[in-house]
C-alpha cells in the first residue's frame, strides 16, 4: 500500500486519514493533520476505538514538540534526557486534551508552554528527602504519565490495577512508585509549627500554590525586547490580537487583508517570539 509521508492513503471508519507511523509524519504535514485530527476529536464519542485513535495518532505525530522542548535542558545530562522526556510526553498529553481549534492559535504554540511547564514542575518538585532507588525514580515518572493517561480516558483517578495494566508492571511495584513518591518531602503537612499564636497553625498554612501570574511577568519582561525587535505592523497585529483580542478576521478588515493572511501573519509572529523565547531560558 502506497503511503504518502508516513500517512495511508486509506481512511477509518471516522473519516480520518489511516496514519501509518504516526512518529514519522514530517512536521509540515503534521501541522495540517493535527488540525484534522482535532476537528474529528472534538465530535468522536470519548472511550470509543476511533476516538482513542485520533487522539493517539495526535500524541505520536506530536512527539518531536517534546524532543524540540526537550532539548533545552540537555545541559543536564543525559542520564536525565529521558525522564525529561517522559515527563514532557504528560505535558503533551495536557496540552492535547485541553486545546480547541476555537482558540485560533496553532497547536505548536499552545504545547509548547504546557510541556516546559512540566518539565519545569519536575525539576521543581524532586528534591528527595530520603534515599529512593533509582528504579523506583525512574517508575515514578512513568507512572504520572500512566496516570494523566487513564485519568484523561476514564474521567477517574486509576485504580492500582488499571496502573499494573498500562505500565506492564507488578501492582506490587506501582505500590512502591507511589509510595517513592512520598520520599519528596519528609515533614507532614499537618505537622504543627512551633511559636505560632494560636499553637494550631499546621505546615500546610505556609506553603503557596502556584502563581502563574508570576510566571506570565516573568515571560513578559522576556518578550518585551523581542516584541520591540519585530516591525511596526507585526508589532500592530500582536497589539490588535493578544491586547485588544480582535479575532482574525476583525484584524483581516483593520488591515484590509484575508483571515487567511492574518493567519500567516500571526503564525510567523508568534514562531520568532517563541525561538527567541527558547533560546534565552
Amino acid at each position: 500500500m502506497t503511503t504518502v509521508t508516513a500517512a495511508k492513503t486509506d481512511t477509518t471508519a471516522s473519516g480520518l486519514p489511516e496514519v501509518a507511523v504516526p512518529s514519522q509524519v514530517t512536521p509540515k504535514d503534521a501541522r495540517q493533520l493535527t488540525r484534522l485530527f482535532f476537528d474529528q476529536l472534538a465530535v468522536l464519542e470519548e472511550g470509543t476505538s476511533e476516538y482513542q485513535y485520533a487522539r493517539n495518532t495526535l500524541i505520536e505525530m506530536n512527539m518531536s514538540l517534546v524532543r524540540y522542548a526537550a532539548g533545552r535542558f540537555r545541559s543536564r545530562g543525559p542520564e536525565e534526557m529521558e525522564d525529561i522526556v517522559q515527563v514532557g510526553m504528560i505535558g503533551l498529553i495536557k496540552a492535547i486534551d485541553r486545546f480547541e481549534l476555537a482558540r485560533e492559535v496553532e497547536f505548536t504554540s499552545f504545547a509548547i508552554p504546557y510541556i516546559v511547564g512540566e518539565i519545569k514542575r519536575f525539576f521543581r518538585d524532586t528534591t528527595w528527602a530520603v534515599h529512593v532507588p533509582r528504579r523506583l525514580q525512574e517508575a515514578r515518572v512513568q507512572l504520572a504519565r500512566a496516570t494523566e493517561e487513564l485519568r484523561s480516558r476514564l474521567g477517574r483517578t486509576p485504580t492500582v490495577k488499571e496502573l499494573s495494566e498500562l505500565m506492564s508492571l507488578p501492582e506490587d511495584e506501582v505500590r512502591e512508585a507511589r509510595l517513592a513518591s512520598n520520599g519528596y518531602s519528609s515533614s507532614s503537612l499537618d505537622a504543627t509549627i512551633n511559636g505560632s499564636e494560636d499553637g494550631e497553625c499546621a505546615l500546610q498554612d505556609f506553603i503557596g500554590t502556584d502563581d502563574r501570574a508570576l510566571e506570565l511577568v516573568e515571560d513578559f519582561h522576556a518578550l518585551a525586547p523581542m516584541i520591540a525587535a519585530l516591525d511596526e505592523r507585526d508589532r500592530h497585529i500582536i497589539h490588535m490580537r493578544f491586547v485588544e483580542e480582535l479575532t482574525q478576521a476583525q484584524i483581516g478588515e483593520r488591515l484590509g487583508v484575508s483571515q487567511m493572511h492574518v493567519s500567516r501573519l500571526l503564525s510567523r509572529c508568534l514562531a520568532r517570539l517563541r525561538e527567541g523565547m527558547l533560546t534565552t531560558r
